[in-house]
């Protein structure tokens, strides 16, 4: 299971590099030191909804598209539920029947 501060970092730093946007110039604009957006970026720390929301800002990206993203990325990774309901009409057919 990968953390979700990993695959928002993994987000971030592909909007940043997609963008051909160094560190430095995002880590400025959102008003965070270098080191702290490189260790978002990694994974290594989990932001703030307002830091989080200023980095996005500072990408150009709105906070809920990088969620969905991450969403979507979850959701593809993540083992299947098999979740079994039935209704109470059957439950009481077959209780009747027995």
């Amino acid at each position: 299971m990968t953390l979700l501060r990993t695959h928002i970092g993994s987000s971030l730093r592909a909007a940043r590099v997609e963008q051909e946007r160094t560190l430095r110039d995002v880590a400025k604009a959102a008003r965070v030191s270098l080191g702290y957006l490189s260790e978002v970026e990694r994974g290594q720390k989990e932001a703030s909804s307002e830091l989080l929301n200023s980095i996005c800002t500072a990408l150009n990206l709105s906070l809920s598209s990088v969620l969905h993203s991450v969403s979507l990325t979850i959701a593809a990774t993540e083992t299947p539920v098999l979740t079994v309901i039935s209704s109470a009409t059957e439950v009481n057919s077959e209780v009747e029947a027995a």
